[in-house]
């Protein structure tokens, strides 16, 4: 607790936003699941301005998100450290001036605590401080950089590069090198590209099923985030998925739902089932939990899982599945953020406004969605045979293994397990399951599939530029004619090692 020269008042407990008790006086607010507030070092400021701030402080943690309240805290705190705890105005221009302009908007986020310090009436912030504050015009925090360049590190993933994501995401599945819970998350950031927070906000029952004159729909009621003086799980926005999607969230479903099951001692009924989180965290749940218990912290976010496990699938994923950019080279960088600036990048270059890209990130306003419509002129759009050669050796897209001869490969003596483009045979099928995608193409981007160095692989690549180029002529649509740009570098490494393993057998 905090120690005051005054006794504290009595009502000294609150409620955050998302519905957890805070007491006003510990040196640690927990908000919500994700965030905390930790205020030890308010020992610099004298009794009432260290009351002041607490009961603005409290105002925000009560009516905005937790997110929020924890950043205005963490900027309060370099603010009054420079100042020593004081609040005048010769210290607020001194401490506008140790700011580089990449840092100004610091000060911008702090302006506004500071008027709802002034006028909830609290003692400490003067007409002349405000003043001077109101003022200025402050550079605001710099956005959208990384989507306007297309930062190979941080912007938009290319379509090369999402196809990349999504075949390594379901061969690393496919070999059970990723868990269930794993694998829904990752899936649901490439298809929906929704924010962390509002992925393990939700709970069964946002999970949609609707029969239009018999024909399935599915969607998730997403719960909106960063809305200001709204409870937690007030507003929502629904996102249409597929059905590939939704047969994998009605297993991440049973799953929590059984795990659960073997965690209490009451049998769960269908009405409680459906408020139970689709992404749980049940470390505090036993056997010793009564129904009663488990329906008081289904009203809050206390028993659905931080918003770290999406960032922590991604990094298992990528330590699992080593995925290339066909960019730079080096593994690719995944985020949570980036597969959100994909999604808008996409919806802008099918030719979609502002307000329909801003309508599919769930953005209150239109300033974000402008970034995706100004970014398009930076967009690469198709390859050619020249350019491929180039990017194949980079992008790593072909990921079987190169064999001399069929009596080399891996069922090398079965005839079912040849290749075939239709003429003659390409290579072999390392795989004993069955499989049914369309052979030659789909083989390349295969872990499974052995190119025989002999193969006609060129032929393979000629047949998919030439099908490139009449699809282009048809739709004039970069998108369609690009679909199969990672298929294309990945015939072409395939092309390019038979070159130099040819050369390596005549030197013998």
């Amino acid at each position: 607790m905090i120690n005051y020269n005054k006794k504290p008042d009595a009502c000294h407990k609150f409620q955050s936003r998302f519905g957890w008790e805070v007491d006003k006086y510990a040196l640690t607010w927990k908000l919500d699941k994700n965030n905390s507030v930790y205020l030890g070092w308010i020992d610099i400021f004298d009794d009432e301005i260290r009351k002041s701030f607490l009961s603005t402080l409290q105002y925000y943690a009560v009516n905005f998100s937790a997110a929020h309240a924890c950043n205005l805290c963490q900027r309060a705190k370099w603010f009054f450290e420079f100042t020593g705890g004081e609040l005048n105005t010769n210290l607020l221009v001194a401490y506008r001036s140790s700011l580089d302009s990449s840092k100004e908007h610091y000060l911008g986020g702090l302006r506004g605590f500071f008027v709802t310090w002034y006028k909830q009436g609290h003692p400490g912030v003067s007409e002349e401080f405000l003043k001077t504050l109101q003022g200025w015009v402050l550079k605001g925090n710099e956005r959208g950089r990384a989507v306007l360049q297309m930062d190979s590190l941080k912007g938009p993933l290319t379509d090369i590069e999402m196809q990349g994501v999504l075949e390594g995401l379901i061969t690393c599945y496919s070999k059970k090198n990723l868990e269930l819970e794993d694998f829904v998350l990752i899936l649901i950031l490439l298809h929906t590209g929704r924010r962390s927070i509002q992925i393990v906000g939700l709970k069964i029952k946002d999970l949609r099923l609707v029969d239009r004159k018999g024909v399935a729909g599915y969607s998730i009621n997403f719960p909106r985030a960063k809305q200001r003086n709204v409870p937690w799980r007030s507003t929502f926005n629904t996102c249409a998925i597929d059905e590939d999607l939704w047969i994998v969230l009605q297993l991440q479903m049973a799953e929590t739902v059984k795990k659960l099951q073997s965690l209490v001692a009451f049998s769960l009924s269908d009405a409680l089932i459906q408020e139970l989180p689709l992404f749980p965290d049940f470390a505090d749940i036993s056997l010793r939990t009564t129904e009663s218990d488990l329906l008081n912290l289904l009203k809050s976010d206390y028993v659905h899982a931080p918003v770290k496990i999406c960032r922590a699938a991604l990094i298992r994923f990528s330590d699992t599945q080593h995925m290339f950019s066909e960019r730079t080279g080096e593994s690719l960088n995944l985020t949570t953020r980036r597969f959100r600036s994909t999604l808008g990048t996409n919806v802008a270059r099918q030719g979609y406004g502002i307000a329909i890209v801003a309508e599919v990130l769930d953005h209150s306003d239109l300033q974000s969605a402008g970034y995706y419509i100004k970014s398009l002129s930076d967009i690469v759009e198709r390859i050619d045979k020249a350019v491929a050669q180039q990017l194949a050796p980079f992008a790593q897209a072909f990921q079987g293994v190169l064999v001399k001869s069929e009596q080399e490969a891996i069922r090398g003596a079965d005839p079912s397990s040849r290749i075939s483009n239709g003429q003659v045979n390409v290579g072999t099928c390392g795989s004993f399951g069955f499989c049914g995608a369309l052979a030659p193409v789909a083989c390349y981007t295969c872990t499974h599939f052995q190119p025989w160095v002999d193969g006609p692989h060129e032929q393979v690549l000629n047949e998919l530029l030439a099908s490139s180029d009449r699809v282009w002529g048809v739709t004039q649509d970069f998108k369609v004619a690009s679909a199969n740009d990672r298929l294309i570098l990945a015939v072409t490494e395939v092309v390019r090692r038979c070159e130099v393993a040819k050369k390596e057998i005549a030197h013998g």
